[in-house]
């Protein structure tokens, strides 16, 4: 049986009233944040469509998608262009409505310490971490991404 890493490099990224921590190898780029092309019909956390190197992206905003807000604040925000990892050929990537910079972090089993314990989760959310003093949530990619194809199909 393979050893699992003890340590894994990850990012804490700022959204509006939280983190997200994610893999570091997840976020591809950081862009400016530029209007979203609207898309009818969609639900309010899929802010509309961004083109980023030929590719048309679906723009998600978490808190909006976990309940936590109705409405974002978009001054000065920035978007984290994520690997989208479902296999879908058609959306290898999501965008990520963001509040600043991700922040690189080395994460260990010790430094990561789960907050909720058998309480259901948001949509959108796998886990709600503590990482040092910082609080986080850990999104569910995969579910996202299913929502995602979901509102697309619609």
């Amino acid at each position: 049986m393979a050893e699992l890493p003890r340590e894994i490099r990850g990012v804490m990224v700022p959204v509006t009233e939280g983190r997200v921590l994610l893999p570091n190898a997840t976020v591809a780029e950081v862009i400016s944040y530029t209007t979203p092309e609207p898309i009818p019909g969609a639900p309010a956390w899929l802010l509309g469509r961004l083109t980023w190197r030929g590719w048309r992206l679906p723009l998600v905003s978490l808190p909006i998608l976990t309940g936590r807000l109705t409405e974002e604040n978009r001054n000065n925000a920035r978007v984290a262009v994520l690997k989208a990892l479902g296999g879908n050929a058609g959306m290898p990537f999501i965008a990520l409505l963001v509040q600043g910079f991700p922040r690189l972090t080395t994460i260990t089993q010790e430094l990561l310490i789960q907050t909720s314990d058998d309480e259901p989760h948001a949509p959108g959310v796998r886990v709600e971490v503590l990482v040092r003093d910082d609080r986080a949530i850990i999104p569910d990619l995969d579910a996202i991404e299913g929502m995602l194809a979901q509102a697309l199909a619609a």
